[in-house]
């Protein structure tokens, strides 16, 4: 099959993508369509929370109907892919598209689509693509080959991946660009038989897995649909006592924030293999990212982290506030976008500062990053008028204020 494909690039820039089905293959090929600037919409009855929840794709909860291409909002669609678990849906997508001379994949049946999505990869600005003949295992050793040689400058061998022992391994996937999920974490990844993914992770790495590979979507929705955490140790524990190797994919590191202890012990009492990859976490990284270090010589000696899911006056909450306001550090808020008025008043009420210099980090490594400048008393209201939304940090203290496009460079130095 691949030997009768040509290989093209589409520009999808503004362009109308339709994605017919809200599962696992929907849930994969929606990173690197918007990516790629498409207008992504998706038809699906019951998509799934991840993708339900991005913010860039237009959802249509309902069944696909006939002529559906030719009206409304999803007429004039440049490419569409039929993603459902029903054959024959597929099977009439794909019929409809045909007739509108409009190239669709059909992820059920790839040679009944007119295009096929190959095993893609990218490297400082090359895209690459294999097609195999639809040996999908091999397509994605190749791609996998492909990505080290050009990182290591080395020769190409490819060879199928190996497989692995059954268990799972707690993999952190860094704040969102997949080139930040550390090479074993790759390399554990490519060699998956079940995935379970959180919003959070790198969705373009999904798509680079093969369709043998079962996706489990482990969202947890900000104030919205979310699976319960004993729910996902059950998975992981069950899939991996069935003989697969199961990569926990989490945002971040599995450690901070992300309950990473809580499913290493639900597998060891289990009796499970577990190994834990660290990851580059987002209150590190996403400052650094928007150029503002979280700590900087003669001016902060601490670094403190403070998760934002349970208000200050909360029962549970196990933080002391007035402590925070103390220090001449940096504070960085890990899921506080809601609850941002609450957390700048209890700081104010400690004695905080009011022009404590404020820095909202939204989508960090994205395409669609964002730094909103702000101080401690206007942080709320700021975040309000903005629009912020998760996923953000919020960063308070003296480098919040630091700018580095502005800082020329020293003599002796490039310009």
């Amino acid at each position: 099959m691949g030997e009768g494909h040509y290989l093209v690039g589409l520009d999808l820039r503004g362009r109308k993508v339709v994605v017919v089905g809200g599962g696992s293959v929907a849930q994969r090929r929606l990173p690197n369509l918007i990516a790629a600037g498409a207008d992504v919409h998706v038809i699906a009855i019951d998509p799934r929370p991840t993708v339900e929840a991005e913010p860039a794709v237009t959802v249509h909860r309902r069944a696909w109907a006939d002529g559906d291409l030719t009206r409304g909002e999803l007429a004039d669609a440049w490419y569409v892919l039929a993603c459902t678990d029903d054959p024959a849906v597929n099977a009439a997508v794909g019929a409809e598209a045909t007739a509108q001379r409009i190239f669709c994949v059909r992820a059920d049946d790839a040679r009944q689509g007119t295009a096929v999505t190959p095993a893609s990869g990218r490297y400082d600005g090359l895209q690459y693509a294999v097609l195999a003949g639809g040996d999908h295992r091999r397509s994605a050793a190749t791609r996998a080959a492909i990505g080290v040689a050009l990182a290591e400058g080395t020769g190409l061998s490819v060879a199928a991946a190996a497989p692995h022992a059954a268990g799972v391994a707690l993999v952190g996937g860094g704040p969102g660009d997949p080139e930040l999920i550390t090479v074993r974490g790759r390399r554990l990844l490519a060699q998956a038989d079940v995935v379970v993914a959180d919003r959070l992770a790198p969705g373009a790495l999904l798509d680079e897995l093969g369709p043998q590979v079962e996706v489990i979507d482990a969202a947890k929705v900000p104030y919205g649909r979310a699976i319960r955490q004993e729910k996902i140790n059950e998975l992981l524990v069950d899939r991996a006592r069935a003989g697969k190797f199961v990569v926990r994919l989490k945002g971040g590191d599995p450690y901070v924030f992300g309950r990473g202890f809580e499913e290493l012990e639900a597998c060891v009492e289990a009796g499970v293999p577990v190994t834990v990859v660290p990851g580059i976490t987002s209150p590190i990284s996403a400052p650094a990212l928007a150029g503002i270090p979280v700590t900087h010589r003669g001016m902060t000696h601490e670094v403190v982290i403070v998760s934002g899911h349970v208000a200050p006056d909360h029962p549970d909450s196990l933080t002391d506030w007035s402590a925070l306001a103390k220090l001449r550090g940096t504070l960085v808020l890990m899921m506080a976008v809601q609850r941002l008025d609450a957390f700048a008043g209890a700081l104010l009420h400690g004695g905080k500062a009011a022009d404590t210099p404020v820095a909202l980090i939204e989508n960090a490594s994205r395409p669609d990053q964002r730094l909103i400048r702000t101080d401690l008393a206007n942080a709320a209201a700021t975040a309000v008028a903005e629009k912020l939304v998760p996923p953000a940090i919020v960063v308070i203290g003296p480098t919040a204020a630091f700018d580095a496009s502005s800082v020329a460079p020293q003599p002796g130095e490039d310009a």
